[in-house]
């Protein structure tokens, strides 16, 4: 059920949606519904189910007996959509208004049963409402969290014979579907030895994205699989310059091994590799080959005079600097166009592009607003130009004068200022005059001029008192800084100026690093920064066990001194980040990790789900959920020989 879906329902029964509509409420609503269906607890209320208005009253009834109605009248609902495994996984948060009608307004169908649970925003409480052929039940489920403590404790005193009978019935049952689905999920348990690491190879697809022995890369690289080759050559972080040179030499077919250079275009080859696929019979290969940053200057240099036309007009823009004249005339007057203008573009970066070539010019022309140096006359009309997306271009042109990007920093246009704010020939006192809008959350890439100068400690300090926000994050992203400028750096008023030393400086501060871990823990392309940079603090964070922000308490556990105690007790903390952090810790005992299993937040259940000591009959609980089955089969508690029996029948599945 799509969330439109639900809320014309909620609505259609005389309910008013609150905003935000939807909460995690005291536990999941599909655990909600598991407690009113299994049967533990007796219905209440039995009624036909022909009689709307009695089933209305009776649930009101027992509603407001059970407290669902204090304060200003909100409590949680969810229709059948998590009951069928399906639809929103949230609690609505709904208040009754005038002429409400559960029984009738919440049916599927007009003439289907409507069927729901309910709970008090705080409450510990369920009512849910069912119903069959034989009529409409009302089930009341009281004392939550007292049943959910009780469980827990049994749950946690299973015996090595419980153990064993409740690992032969996951053995004995399982479908096809939960067999493939295991064993895809097992490429990400950590628990699994590199042997079967090795056979999951075809079967997992998340193998290369976790960082691997190696032996499971050497297995991967002489896979007979092409898809798992490529996946690792891709996205495995553990592979070595030589293995990447001895997979993509491997192939035998050439769209592969072009395929293979372009997912391994950022890591550097030795220089024999690079002038053996220079010599590549592809034509194909040869022309990413070209694409490759930081090629050999001798290899560049065949590539732009290579027989086949794509190839030279790929290598021409870097091998340019390096040509001799006679190979740039022969560039420039190739048989080719798209090898003449590649070299047109290049010539016009050192001499003045006229305004005769630039009209007759209609493919490069962009790009020559944007690279080549213009004549005087031409450039001065093009800042004028009606078209500010073309002023905007012009504006980025390295080569353009500097007086004119002044002039384009007096733009009406905001885009167009902007770009000239950014541009590398302006002096930093006339960058500051510019009034350019900017908004400090929109993304904005490293500027390519300030990354060049990386190396250079006199422009790192000139650059890093910029008046530019995006220049001084340039700066940041340097991997080592002179202690003067990290300490301004890490001084700005820009955020993400701390974000991005944090990130890419080696060089950054503790009192930094723990300043920007208090709003980021990590993104996609640096996931462990700021909390696994090295320079982050790994003692004395004890003293934020009881800090008021749930990001910091959290760092308490990575002490060395914190205790089991203090794990226990981050359990059953108020903040489901804390919580999620106790319950991924091992010393977190098997009777909190099953209760955590029940936590309102998804994050909290799965971490929990991953917990090496849950219990073997949990465990299997959850592997027989689709819902839950992916997270459980990555948790490193599963033992070896039923790893060994998943890989085998999912080998058998999949064939």
């Amino acid at each position: 059920m799509t969330v439109d879906g639900m809320k014309a329902r909620l609505e259609r029964a005389g309910l008013e949606i609150a905003d935000p509509w939807y909460s995690e409420g005291p536990l999941p609503s599909r655990e909600a519904w598991r407690r009113v269906t299994c049967g533990e607890t007796a219905p209440r209320v039995t009624l036909p189910g022909d009689r709307r208005a009695d089933v209305n009253a009776q649930w009101y009834r027992l509603a407001v007996e059970s407290g669902f109605f204090d304060g200003d009248g909100l409590f949680l609902v969810e229709i059948d959509g998590d009951r069928a495994g399906r639809g929103p996984r949230h609690w609505a948060r709904v208040r009754l208004t005038p002429g409400w009608d559960l029984a009738g307004g919440l049916r599927p169908t007009p003439d289907g049963q409507a069927e729901f649970v309910a709970m008090a925003v705080g409450g510990d409480t369920v009512i849910g409402v069912t119903g069959d052929a034989d009529g409409v039940r009302i089930t009341v489920v009281d004392r939550i969290a007292e049943r959910v403590e009780e469980e827990a404790r049994r749950a946690a005193e299973d015996t090595p014979r419980q153990r064993e009978e409740a690992w032969e019935s996951l053995l004995a049952g399982a479908s096809r579907k939960f067999w493939l689905l295991w064993a895809e999920s097992l490429g990400g348990n950590p628990g699994v030895p590199d042997d079967l690491r090795i056979e999951l190879l075809p079967l997992s697809g998340y193998l290369p994205y976790y960082r691997q022995s190696a032996a499971v890369v050497e297995a991967a690289m002489a896979h007979e699989d092409w898809d798992v080759r490529a996946r690792f050559a891709e996205h495995q972080p553990n592979l070595t310059p030589e293995q990447y040179t001895r997979l993509v030499l491997a192939e035998t077919e050439p769209r592969r091994r072009a395929s293979l250079l372009w997912a391994t275009r950022h890591k550097e080859l030795p220089p024999a590799a690079y002038e053996r696929l220079a010599a590549d019979p592809s034509a194909a290969v040869r022309e990413e080959l070209a694409q490759v940053p930081g090629l050999p200057v001798p290899v560049l240099t065949a590539l732009a005079v290579d027989s086949h036309a794509s190839v030279r007009a790929a290598a021409c823009g870097p091998a340019w600097p390096h040509l001799d004249e006679r190979t740039r005339e022969d560039l420039l007057h190739d048989g080719h166009g798209s090898v003449r203008t590649a070299a047109l573009l290049c010539h016009h970066e050192d001499h003045p592009m006229p305004r005769s070539v630039f009209d007759a010019a209609e493919g490069p022309r962009d790009r020559a607003m944007e690279s080549c140096r213009l004549d005087r006359a031409l450039a001065e009309r093009l800042v004028r130009d009606e078209d500010p997306a073309l002023r905007r271009r012009l504006a980025r042109n390295p080569r353009l004068d500097s007086d004119l990007v002044l002039l384009l920093g007096k733009d009406q246009d905001g885009g167009v200022r902007f770009e000239a704010s950014l541009h590398p020939g302006l002096r930093e006192e006339d960058r500051a005059r510019i009034d350019f809008p900017f908004d400090p959350g929109t993304m904005c890439h490293d500027l390519a001029w300030v990354t060049a100068l990386h190396d250079d400690p006199d422009a790192m300090r000139r650059l890093a008192a910029s008046t530019h926000p995006v220049v001084r994050r340039s700066v940041a992203r340097a991997r080592h800084l002179p202690a003067d400028v990290v300490e301004r750096l890490a001084g700005d008023e820009d955020r993400v100026v701390h974000l991005f030393l944090a990130e890419s400086c080696e060089d950054a501060p503790a009192e930094l690093l723990l300043s920007v871990w208090r709003w980021w823990t990590g993104s996609f392309s640096h996931p462990d920064r700021p909390h696994g940079h090295p320079n982050f603090p790994r003692r004395d964070l004890l003293r934020y066990a009881d800090d008021q922000s749930p990001r910091m308490r959290r760092l308490a556990l990575d002490d060395p001194d914190s205790t089991p105690e203090l794990v226990e007790r981050f359990g059953r903390d108020g903040s489901a980040e804390v919580r999620a952090r106790a319950a991924a810790d091992p010393r977190l005992s098997a009777a909190s990790a099953v209760r955590l299993l029940s936590d309102p937040y998804d994050t909290v259940r799965a971490a929990a789900a991953r917990h090496r000591e849950l219990p073997a009959r949990t465990l299997v609980g959850l592997l027989r959920d689709l819902e839950t089955a992916e997270t459980a089969a990555r948790n490193p508690g599963l033992p070896v020989p039923v790893m060994r029996r998943i890989l085998a029948e999912a080998r058998t599945a999949g064939a």
